[in-house]
């Protein structure tokens, strides 16, 4: 996917771009700033999976339950409605997601990282997010306060905010 993900920033003539990846895609964009990194000017990394110290599948769904546990209707509603579109390919990226080994790879990432973790996220837990940031070489850590996994979809604002101050730091 990270090679499609390249091919499609060529093909549009885009130069080096801030990517942003959350949960699976996370590990996408970290792919795709490692083998192209001619393509991205920046990346960031939204609730990074996989925990290398917990990569079963049943651990994982267990988790994302516990998260999503008493969140808001329409974090639910949006998840729902993506986990519905992945159909029959959602066992599949699954087993592709738990299968890569992104800690193999955070420290070759050369492109400035904002590394952004929710307060209360179970799926990313407060150490494997710490192990993610501390594996980059040139990454920044953002929690955002009272959120979870689905940090982006409950409101945006606080990561954006976060995001705008640090690309202008450039």
């Amino acid at each position: 996917m990270a090679d499609l993900v390249a091919a499609y920033l060529r093909h549009l003539g885009r130069g080096p771009v801030v990517l942003l990846g959350h949960s699976m895609g996370t590990q996408v964009v970290t792919e795709t700033a490692v083998r192209h990194p001619d393509t991205v000017d920046r990346l960031v990394l939204v609730a990074p999976t996989v925990d290398r110290h917990h990569r079963r599948a049943l651990r994982r769904l267990w988790r994302l339950g516990r998260d999503l546990w008493g969140e808001s209707p329409k974090v639910l509603l949006l998840g729902a409605r993506e986990y519905v579109r992945a159909g029959p390919h959602l066992r599949r990226k699954m087993r592709a997601m738990l299968s890569h080994r992104p800690e193999g790879v955070y420290a070759r990432v050369s492109a400035p990282t904002l590394v952004v973790r929710g307060e209360l996220d179970v799926v990313v837990p407060r150490e494997w997010f710490d192990e993610v940031v501390g594996a980059i070489p040139n990454s920044r850590a953002f929690v955002v306060e009272g959120h979870r996994h689905e940090t982006l979809i409950r409101t945006a604002g606080p990561t954006a905010r976060e995001l705008r101050r640090w690309l202008s730091e450039k």
